[in-house]
């Protein structure tokens, strides 16, 4: 758990970047948005930098873990189910960062 605070940390001071493998081989390099809880797990939300998914702004949320030495870990999420839990937990988290940012403008 401390590991993703640093990694978070990490990506508040520098764009962190990851390469996903899809299935037909190809790569897509995404940045890293956000590392987050959802029911008993941890997930990650990555955002392609370019092509047809970027420009639509499109997210990619995995399950994500680190083993022993550090190591991150992805993994499809398969079921529809904790998809949707997954989905509005971000959604959720989307809509308290920009809440943030609006209350930090107004007390300028």
């Amino acid at each position: 758990m401390e590991q993703n605070k640093n990694l978070n940390d990490e990506m508040e001071q520098e764009e962190v970047t990851v390469t996903l493998t899809l299935d037909d081989g190809s790569e897509l390099e995404c940045v890293v948005l956000t590392i987050f809880d959802a029911g008993e797990r941890e997930y990650i939300a990555l955002l392609p930098m370019e092509g047809e998914e970027a420009e639509e702004g499109e997210v990619y949320l995995y399950r994500y873990s680190e083993d022993e030495d550090g190591n991150p870990s992805l993994e499809n999420i398969e079921d529809d189910e904790e998809y949707e839990i997954v989905a509005d937990a971000f959604d959720e988290l989307l809509d308290d960062q920009e809440y943030d940012e609006l209350v930090g403008e107004e007390e300028d």
